[in-house]
């Protein structure tokens, strides 16, 4: 395992209190909302590390991308992003994205909050959402699996390839009243399904808030 990852953040409408969690070896974390000075020399360093067998020609141009890709990131509001590279046996590689983000809720207790997130993610019968019992509090799970049709024109084959996509989104009330956590994964590696639900199931044993305080009330009218 790394070290934890501290996360502090701010939503559009107030501050986030920080919150940390643990990865394992193998993510690469983009340098998300770093100042424009810094932005040069962070994407040079994680091309480096997400293509170690790589030469100046290819992290010159890869850095730019991820840099696009990492502005993009922070514009939607995300407050970590990694993308996650496993070698396998047969030489290949599963891959996946994992994202951590936080939204305002305003809710008097964790439990009020993951008890609404779960009714409004159950009322859409494509989604498969349950209720996640973590060591930081109550939690609210949803798994979806997506068929995607590829056109001919991009496959390897020259033919329509059918590609199945799964997520899993784990929002995460904060203790403090005010904030959610929303920690999402994305994989094609479908293969690996079950290893990656297993990973995100160990990254959110980790998950803590240092300056948790006692759920306060919610004062919005």
């Amino acid at each position: 395992m790394t070290e934890p990852i501290l996360l502090e953040t701010a939503t559009a409408e107030q501050l986030v209190p920080p919150m940390t969690f643990i990865v394992p070896e193998g993510f690469h974390a983009l340098p998300v909302g770093i100042p424009d000075e810094e932005r040069a020399a962070a994407m040079t360093e994680f091309v480096r590390g997400v293509y170690p067998g790589g030469d100046d020609a290819l992290w010159q141009s890869a850095a730019p991308f991820y840099g696009l890709i990492a502005e993009a990131m922070a514009a939607a509001g995300l407050a970590y992003s990694a993308f996650g590279l496993f070698s396998l046996d047969s030489g290949g590689v599963a891959h996946c994205a994992l994202s951590v983000a936080a939204y305002v809720t305003d809710h008097p207790t964790p439990d009020i909050a993951a008890q609404g997130i779960l009714a409004i993610l159950s009322s859409d019968a494509t989604n498969d959402a349950r209720w996640l019992d973590l060591p930081c509090g109550p939690s609210v799970v949803n798994i979806t699996v997506r068929e995607i049709s590829l056109n001919p024109e991009v496959t390897a084959s020259g033919e329509r390839t059918t590609l199945h996509t799964g997520q899993i989104q784990v929002h995460v009330p904060f203790p403090s009243g005010r904030h959610t956590a929303v920690f999402t994964l994305d994989t094609a590696a479908i293969d690996y399904w079950d290893e990656f639900c297993n990973m995100v199931t160990a990254v959110l044993q980790t998950v803590s808030f240092p300056e948790a305080t006692e759920p306060i009330e919610n004062t919005s009218t």
